[in-house]
């Protein structure tokens, strides 16, 4: 009866902790769907008011009744624009305006029905094809002529609704040149998020080591293993960032700085590799009761209050170059530390020294000069 009732109680505890987890799990999507809508906002008011404005130049300039393809074109074009920038805009309004041009000569020559909706398709995607498009734009270039022939099939429109959605294509892709300066922002304030992460969870790792504490130590490994979305984060917001200033002329003298921060992307997500080791390490030394020396304890706050400076720097718009000094101290000390017999020592000693090569390239350094730049051990 008694291991029944501590049976129980064990799965009424895990169930508590699984829900506990989903419940984080969820406000945690939640808070990342709310900075998504953050950074995609100007993207929407840019389709919004593109939709809006072609509309009113075909309907009241051009003095077209119902210019469906107007807002429609630029709704489109302007919504590939968000990351890809004018490359992508410009294939998307070829496809359109493809798709567009032939279903309206199709109709006003040969009217609707099966045969004419079966070659207007194959018409439409063959040239889409011939023009190099990509099999998104070859697929758009068939939907707008099916569009044409099946929704709209006036043929008294000739082709003024292909005229509506080029006034929507070059709209949109006026609109598109002009980036916010969001995108420019987003990789570095991610970055600097991203070392806040992993510092924290160092400071934590420390705690759970000093106080031998097994179940701190089983929470600090979830959160170690919680950094790749934001590292998945930050590679989207530096692919956009690049798309931008490769294609606003507007921000094209702001590349240097974009690339700059773009090129923190691969040594944070080894460090992020390397804080999982370590952290998995420091959980196995407490389960096991391997004592890890005190010294070594003391490295892990000292490079985590590293992190926490060169996070500062990033928050302050600098990248953070400053912190290499201390970084290449802290790597000397490390040299010096003590080898204990202890695998799970040995190994936290040795991922505490990676992190801080992977740090020195946050600063700028190539991976050679960081690694020369940690001594050996003595």
């Amino acid at each position: 009866m008694a291991s029944g009732r501590f049976s129980a109680k064990a799965m009424s505890l895990r169930a508590f902790d699984l829900s506990e987890r989903g419940f984080r799990a969820g406000r945690r999507t939640m808070r990342q769907r709310v900075e998504r809508l953050g950074a995609r906002f100007f993207l929407i008011l840019q389709c919004a008011a593109g939709a809006g404005l072609a509309w009113l130049i075909a309907k009241h300039v051009l003095g077209h009744p119902t210019p469906f393809f107007a807002p429609v074109a630029a709704l489109l074009v302007v919504g590939v624009s968000f990351g890809s920038r004018m490359r992508r805009a410009v294939e998307v309004g070829i496809g359109v305006a493809v798709g567009v041009a032939v279903g309206d000569l199709f109709v006003h020559l040969f009217g609707t029905g099966v045969w004419q909706i079966i070659l207007v398709c194959v018409v439409a995607m063959s040239i889409a094809t011939l023009l190099g498009a990509g099999s998104l734009i070859i697929i758009q270039a068939g939907v707008q002529s099916i569009i044409v022939t099946t929704l709209l099939p006036d043929p008294s429109y000739a082709l003024s609704r292909w005229l509506d959605a080029v006034v929507g294509i070059v709209l949109a892709l006026l609109i598109a040149t002009i980036a916010p300066s969001a995108p420019l922002r987003r990789p570095r304030i991610l970055a600097a998020q991203v070392l806040e992460d992993i510092g924290g969870t160092l400071e934590r790792v420390s705690k759970a080591l000093r106080e031998d504490d097994a179940d701190a130590a089983d929470e600090v490994l979830d959160r170690a293993r919680a950094t790749d979305d934001a590292l998945q984060a930050m590679r989207e917001a530096n692919a956009e960032g690049l798309g931008v200033v490769r294609h606003s002329p507007f921000r094209r003298r702001e590349l240097p700085a974009v690339q700059a921060y773009a090129d923190l992307a691969v040594p944070l997500d080894r460090l992020s590799r390397n804080l999982r080791v370590l952290a998995r390490r420091a959980a196995t030394s407490t389960w096991r009761g391997e004592r890890v020396p005190a010294d070594y304890v003391v490295l892990i706050d000292e490079l985590a209050a590293a992190i926490a400076f060169m996070a500062n720097e990033l928050w302050d718009r600098r990248l953070p170059v400053a912190a290499r000094s201390r970084l290449i101290r802290l790597g000397e000390r490390t040299a010096k530390a003590k080898i204990v017999q202890s695998l799970s020592a040995v190994v936290i000693l040795a991922q505490t020294r990676s992190m801080i090569v992977d740090l020195m390239m946050l600063t700028g350094l190539e991976p050679d000069e960081a690694r020369a730049a940690v001594p050996g051990l003595e």
